[in-house]
């Protein structure tokens, strides 16, 4: 680990235990209140956590293995990423004389060539990687707990979500993102 990740790690542990001490305040005026924030946001929390670090690692992979193989410059690729304008075939005159099936098969068959289908399988090991699932299964299972027990205050965990997600993201926006060199 390079110095500046111990660093980001540190400041992320240091801002977490400032939440939890902020979390403990709510136990003296309720026991209730305090676990259900406390468990609505640790689970937002790890989930936003795990889905960083996930896709973080899935584009590093994909940007160590680039090369551009499509024959157009770097201009053409900003002005036209879709490549738009550039097509081989002429513009129908009339709304008339269009064949919307004839079409369809067409952008079916662009967007086979285009990779689309390719890259939503690349991108499939983050969407079920282990560090997503894991607190989602926490997520549920402790609003399971929570429901089973007769201590589920929904406005409350609700709050508790709304907590965790935008901490989650500021963390793991310090901890897994790069600076730009």
């Amino acid at each position: 680990m390079t110095r500046q990740t111990v660093t980001a790690w540190t400041k992320a542990t240091r801002q977490l235990i400032a939440l939890q001490a902020l979390l403990l305040l709510l136990w003296p005026l309720s026991f209730e209140l305090f676990i259900n924030i406390e468990i609505a946001f640790f689970s937002a929390f790890f989930v936003m956590l795990g889905s960083m670090y996930s896709y973080a690692k899935l584009v590093h992979k994909r940007v160590e293995g680039y090369e551009s193989g499509d024959g157009r410059d770097a201009v053409d690729r900003i002005e036209d990423p879709f490549d738009l304008y550039e097509t081989d075939e002429p513009q129908a005159a009339d709304a008339e004389d269009v064949d919307i099936r004839a079409i369809i098969k067409e952008e079916k068959q662009r967007i086979k060539a285009s990779g689309a289908v390719k890259n939503a399988t690349k991108s499939a090991p983050a969407m079920v990687s282990l560090y997503r699932i894991v607190p989602y299964g926490l997520l549920v299972l402790g609003f399971i707990a929570l429901k089973n027990n007769d201590i589920l205050s929904v406005w409350t965990y609700l709050i508790g979500l709304g907590l965790g997600i935008p901490a989650g993201l500021y963390v793991g926006k310090g901890i897994f993102t790069r600076p730009s060199v």
